[in-house]
């Protein structure tokens, strides 16, 4: 008979001496990806996102728009690569942010919003400054975080200052460990030297603020010029130095007044104190039912791309633990708040035990259907496919991961197939006794299922390759499995094809007798015919047959139209952190932020499951993947708060994360007050891709006014279905604001410059920094600013006392108190404004828990209530699904969210499935109408 490609290959192999080579080497090669080989717990995606910031002082929202996005928003669409661009204005600053495709390069992204920013200067506004261009990627995300708290009984010898001051040291220390990326200290809280001015003073002696912040930029100014001779020789020049201390600052002579000396601490205090930031963050730990708080920070730690996280996690800890006792003291506990490299580990070893487990039970099975020589030959050959295939992936770029392993256990039950068919044909061909040899007998059994083979390969392949082409955020997660599975396809074949026929001849030296296994073949047989035969005994009963398949299935398919089988694009994961995102109206204060996050500590405190807490009052928590797609890094503002919360170790309770999230948001909706316009969100790690929202309505309208309506119609709706939650919006509430007006009829009495006026505010209210006081080495310098203290950043009789250059006041006393030239009065600003590819936009986010938690049905559900509501002389919005309006006449509301990646993924793999499927017909099955069956 003729062998074909697979006999050939069998036959070449069969009794080579390089089959046992090629065995060996794959095996190494696989034991050698599996041990170096980065392991992490899911794909990366690199998405990035480029923040362009624009400080648009005096202007309001409405303006800033009209004048500084949509000019950058033009200039952003037109670099290659720019998926989306997304815009959020307020008043005095915008921000525009490029996101890139996936699979971009971050520092290619960056650089192309710089450039071409740089390019455009002449389009940008005079007067606006040069805008802030900040990258963001998957490599920004840290994947260990370290809170240093002192312990309870010295909390008091503690404050953020001295905290922030060892953290400092700490990251130096660990950046030194190899494949350490970017590193920050999330809640720092650096002490500087303060010089805050008293107005009444000033005034008392006629000082100015600007004549004092010109004398401390004076006397810290330092400078060199050429070298010049000096006895014989060259000496360089240096001029100036810096103040050094408090009490050189605070006698620093300033000017003087009726023959009197002024110094700065005349007129002004001056203390080493930390900034006057308003942010706070603080550690819980628990001792039995009982929780302590105690000022924090927190030092997070990326790596750089590429590296392995399970490495870099495991040498900063390792590092960290030589440092106990040394650089930090024993006062001071350092919580390991997360750990990515630990539950990569976990994840990777778990999901690497599930695929030993899948081996050993088909192993198994085939030894109790077939024989155990059969799955002697199964129990060598599945490792050595795995093996080769980890090899193959690390090739590939690919990590082990959650995702790449399923895609191992997935195909395992495929990949055995090949190995069965070969080893069942063989034993087959033995067992004839027709008078061939055993090594002819065994080469013409692969010959003759070679090609069937071959053809079940490909087909396989080809209908996981579809897989392959879905884009966008989705991609990244879905194309290991037909990379990965494919390449265990392809080994599955080879590997069947040599070292199975080769490991049959070596294990037929000790043949039993076949008398059983003919036996129980013939059980199976009779087995199956006898389910068979009936069916396909005539063409009607077929018929009937194939009826009642279409019918079962039409059944099956309604019951998702009945909701008696809910669905979800993926499955919640049990994770061993949530965090609580706290978002109170504008106007808020930072005690009041504090304390609603302490009640809502209070309250997750309560779970057996918690272990610690941190809590980010006024800045931001250190951000994940989520939080990057998010913004969460730009949360800091004093009305915002977040809680994070560290869970015990799955293996240590019995809820899942997941369970937890529900009942806590339960419980904080029940004992948690909140002001109205406050929002408080549950936020879990999400299984899959993260997204602004899971449920997300974009209402698009011809006017403002026409959208925020429509909106807040729809929000109601959001909130009206029981299982719709954190129900959010993008405008929020107009922010209170204080409006300085100058008087102009003042200014020109007392011959006061307005720009005077305008720097006095600026200096009082934002600060200056002055420069730094330099301690030498292994002591970094101490900033010197200028500015009110705290809790004197508020207007009252004293800072209205401040004094300003006055020109033409009367008795030439040349000041004149700021009070006299202004006018105070409480107003409101703007909304925020947001864009989406260069469409106005209102934003109604919400998430889902209880009875549905996939967002098609919040979707739907929202959609029943907007058909039922009575919109009164409001236009009823219509309803999208895929894309943006083209006419912004009516108003619309357009579905995003994970129902946008649901769409894009099974829309991509549509399409490439019925790409793929007329060669996969092709292969297997005969076209009766003249296409060429390969089939044999």
């Amino acid at each position: 008979m003729s062998l074909g490609i697979s006999g050939a290959i069998s036959k070449r192999f069969i009794r080579s001496p390089l089959t046992p080579l090629f065995l060996i080497a794959a095996l190494m090669a696989g034991m050698i990806a599996l041990m170096t080989i980065p392991r992490e717990e899911d794909p990366q995606i690199h998405v990035p996102m480029v923040d362009v910031v624009v400080n648009a002082d005096g202007l309001k929202a409405g303006d800033a728009v009209e004048l500084i996005t949509k000019p950058l928003e033009i200039i952003l669409r037109g670099i290659p690569g720019v998926e989306h661009i997304y815009s959020t204005t307020v008043d005095n600053q915008v921000v525009v942010t490029a996101r890139f495709v996936v699979g971009t390069n971050e520092d290619n992204a960056v650089l192309l919003v710089n450039d071409k920013i740089n390019d455009n200067l002449n389009r940008i506004p005079i007067g606006i400054p040069q805008p802030l261009i900040v990258g963001h990627g998957i490599d920004d995300v840290a994947i260990v975080t370290l809170t240093l708290t002192p312990k309870p009984a010295a909390a008091q010898h503690w404050d953020p200052a001295a905290l922030t001051q060892l953290a400092t040291k700490l990251q130096g220390e660990l950046i030194k460990v190899p494949n350490v990326g970017l590193t920050y200290i999330a809640g720092e809280d650096p002490e500087q030297i303060r010089v805050e001015p008293d107005p009444e003073k000033l005034m008392l002696y006629g000082v100015t603020l600007q004549q004092l912040v010109a004398r401390l930029q004076e006397a810290n100014k330092a400078f060199s010029t050429n070298m010049v001779r000096n006895d014989g020789t060259m000496d360089g020049v240096d001029i100036g130095g810096s103040l050094q201390g408090i009490p050189d600052i605070g006698l620093l002579l300033v000017t003087t007044r009726d023959n009197r000396p002024v110094y700065v601490r005349d007129v002004a205090h001056v203390v080493l104190a930390p900034t006057p930031l308003e942010n706070q963050v603080w550690a819980y730990t628990r001792n039995g039912t009982q929780w302590t708080r105690t000022p924090a920070v927190t030092l997070a730690i990326a790596k750089r791309a590429g590296a392995n996280a399970v490495t870099v996690s495991h040498d900063v800890l390792t590092q960290l633990n030589t440092l106990q006792g040394q650089l930090i003291p024993s006062d001071i506990q350092v919580q390991v708040t997360r750990n990515y490299g630990q539950t990569a580990t976990q994840k990777a070893n778990e999901l690497l035990f599930h695929l030993a487990l899948a081996t050993v039970s088909i192993v198994v099975l085939i030894g109790l259907t077939i024989g155990w020589r059969e799955a002697a030959v199964t129990a060598v050959v599945i490792p050595t496919t795995i093996l080769l295939t980890l090899f193959a992936a690390e090739l590939m770029g690919y990590t082990i991961n959650r995702v790449s392993l399923f895609a191992l256990i997935f195909s395992i039950g495929i990949l055995v197939d090949d190995a069965i068919v070969v080893v069942e044909n063989i034993d087959r061909h033995w067992a004839m006794r027709d008078g061939r040899s055993r090594l002819t007998s065994a080469i013409e059994a692969v010959a003759e299922v070679g090609n069937p083979t071959i053809i079940a390969t490909l087909t396989v392949v080809t209908a996981l390759l579809p897989m392959l082409f879905v884009s966008g955020l989705m991609g990244p997660y879905m194309g290991p499995i037909p990379a990965v599975a494919s390449a265990a396809m392809v080994f599955s074949f080879f590997v069947a094809m040599t070292i199975v026929p080769w490991l049959m001849m070596k294990f037929s030296k000790n043949l039993t007798s076949e008398a059983a296994h003919e036996d129980h073949e013939g059980r199976l047989s009779r087995l199956y015919v006898a389910i068979a035969n009936p069916v396909l005994k005539t063409r009607r009963r077929a018929l009937n047959f194939l009826l009642l398949v279409g019918a079962a299935t039409l059944i099956a398919c309604s019951m998702f139209y009945f909701d008696l089988v809910k669905v979800k694009l993926l499955p919640f994961d049990n994770k061993s952190e949530l965090d609580v995102v706290l978002n109170l109206p504008p106007g808020a204060t930072l005690e009041d932020s504090a304390r609603t996050i302490f009640a809502m500590s209070r309250v997750a405190g309560k779970m057996p499951e918690v272990v610690s807490m941190q809590a980010y009052v006024g800045t931001a928590a250190p951000f994940d993947f989520n939080g990057l797609v998010r913004h969460y890094y730009a949360r800091q503002t004093p009305e915002l708060a977040e809680l994070h919360i560290v869970l015990s170790d799955k293996s240590q309770r019995s809820r899942e994360s997941h369970a937890i999230a529900v009942d806590l948001r339960t419980q904080l909706d029940a004992q948690v007050l909140l002001p109205p316009g406050g929002v408080v969100k549950v936020v879990e790690v999400p299984p899959g891709p993260p997204v602004i929202a899971t449920l997300l309505a974009e209402i698009y309208g011809p006017d403002q006014a026409t959208r925020l309506a429509e909106a807040q119609k729809v929000k109601a709706l959001f909130k009206s279905i029981p299982f719709i939650v954190d129900v959010d919006d993008s405008y929020g509430r107009p922010p209170p604001r204080l409006q300085i007006t100058v008087d102009q009829d003042e200014l020109e009495y007392f011959g006061v410059q307005q720009s005077d006026v305008n720097d006095t505010i600026r200096d009082l209210f934002n600060g200056v920094g002055v420069g730094y006081s330099y301690r030498g080495v292994d002591r970094p310098p101490l900033e010197i600013a200028f500015g009110l203290p705290k809790t004197g950043l508020t207007w009252n009789q004293s800072v209205a006392s401040t004094p300003i250059p006055a020109n033409n006041l009367p008795g030439a006393r040349g000041v004149v108190e700021l009070g006299q030239v202004v006018s105070v009065s409480q107003t409101l600003g703007s909304r925020s404004i947001f864009r989406r590819d260069g469409h106005f936009a209102d934003m109604i986010t919400g998430e889902l828990a209880g009875e549905f938690e996939a967002p098609i049905y919040g979707m739907f559900a929202v959609d029943k209530a907007i058909e039922k509501t009575d919109w009164g002389s409001m236009p009823k919005p219509d309803i999208r699904f895929f894309s943006q309006p083209d006419n912004e006449a009516k108003p619309s509301i357009l579905w995003d969210g994970e129902w946008q990646i649901t769409f894009v993924t099974f829309r991509d793999m549509g399409i490439a499935f019925g790409v793929a499927i007329h060669p996969a017909f092709d292969r297997v099955a005969p076209n009766r109408f003249g296409t060429h069956a390969v089939l044999t």
